[in-house]
């Protein structure tokens, strides 16, 4: 049996056969487009030069995202959330689960978490040996933490997380593009290729019409295409819903789960915020494939932190029906968090406002029905 570190080189070795296969369609589309179809068949200067500019730029938009997409490291867990040495020889020692639990809680008392797992335990991770920033995952062809993880690509070998996910948006949207303006541009030497193939004979072929090789990759380049932006489209359409919404991939299929319980939506800050979540505050930049994503990937705003917008700390709690269960002599410390941003605190200010406004419009009402009670009581 093989070496377990030569199972994964070969592991690794065969993960960049997809990113192979699309740099080679990408460099043939490349031939077929300049050469055979601008070169060869185009016979209009003005038309073969306008067709060269758009292609370029196209093209250079799609290979700066689809390389920064590949060769982004993505983004891991910081130092401070790995567990100290003496707290991690203690919960590598324990064979408790509680008695592990009541360990991770007090390491993370200075921590900034609001997630946890769905049994209200704190997201540690045995494999790298950290707790778990909130939208932190695990990805097992990685071997490592992400960053707010998305999902795996097989198509970049590379993790799409935090570090990357803007230009993994924006590698779907120029590589629509290019698709559509291939397929757009090539359909009318498509429809003359396919008429002259319906004749019979090529003697009623003019000489200046389409040459084999010609009519070969204007076929092939029309179809792959079209294959391609159908594909494509259909991925991009979901990611552009999930950036709308705040989510990840793997939290549109489970929702992350709070002190308040689990909630799809617990990271979303309507949609104008939540653009800006990926895509950052100056808008000249959200067309590049520069990193220009708020916040550091450790910490998220989020709308489900339950707590007085003037208190510096919240305290998390597991839940008490989950954990009472398990053992009678065990409780897990309170354990203060940091405090929270600013955005957060404006997030919570608002929220109280609007449940004071409703607290005053209900006792009004009350008071006006008491009211109406008493006159209608005298009355009779």
């Amino acid at each position: 049996m093989a070496p377990t570190h030569v199972l994964r080189c070969c592991q690794r070795g065969l993960a960049w056969i997809p990113v192979i296969f699309i740099a080679l369609v990408v460099c043939w589309s490349y031939y077929a487009y300049v050469v055979e179809l601008c070169l060869y068949t185009i016979t209009m200067m003005g038309e073969r030069i306008v067709y060269l500019i758009f292609f370029h730029v196209s093209f250079v938009m799609f290979v700066w995202s689809y390389w920064k997409t590949i060769f982004t490291k993505p983004a891991n867990p910081s130092k401070e959330f790995c567990l100290p040495k003496a707290e991690k020889e203690r919960y590598e020692k324990e064979e408790r689960p509680e008695s592990q639990q009541e360990i991770l809680w007090r390491a993370a008392s200075t921590l900034p978490l609001y997630t946890r797992t769905g049994a209200g335990a704190i997201r540690y991770c045995d494999r790298c040996q950290v707790i778990k920033p909130d939208r932190c995952h695990h990805c097992s062809a990685c071997d490592m933490c992400v960053l707010k993880m998305d999902h795996h690509c097989p198509w970049v070998n590379n993790c799409v997380g935090f570090s990357n996910y803007k230009f993994f948006i924006l590698f779907l949207a120029y590589s629509l593009v290019y698709c559509l303006f291939i397929a757009a541009t090539v359909l009318q030497y498509f429809i003359k290729f396919w008429t002259l193939c319906r004749r019979k004979s090529a003697e009623n072929c003019p000489k200046n019409e389409l040459n084999n090789s010609a009519k070969f990759h204007v076929l092939f380049l029309f179809f792959v295409a079209a294959m391609f932006c159908i594909s494509i489209l259909s991925l991009f359409s979901y990611h552009l819903w999930l950036v709308g919404k705040n989510r990840s991939t793997i939290e549109a299929f489970r929702a992350p789960v709070f002190r308040t319980g689990s909630d799809k939506n617990g990271f979303s800050l309507g949609f104008r915020k939540n653009i800006a979540q990926v895509f950052g505050d100056q808008k000249q930049y959200w067309l590049l494939p520069i990193f220009t994503s708020q916040g550091d990937g450790l910490t998220f705003p989020t709308r489900l932190v339950n707590a007085d917008a003037e208190q510096a700390t919240v305290t998390l709690q597991p839940d008490s029906n989950k954990w009472a269960n398990r053992t009678s002599s065990y409780s897990v410390p309170e354990v203060s968090v940091s405090p929270l941003s600013e955005s957060q605190n404006r997030l919570l200010s608002n929220e109280q406002q609007a449940n004071n406004a409703d607290d005053h419009l209900a006792e009004n009402f009350l008071k006006s029905a008491e009211s109406e009670t008493v006159t209608m009581e005298s009355e009779s």
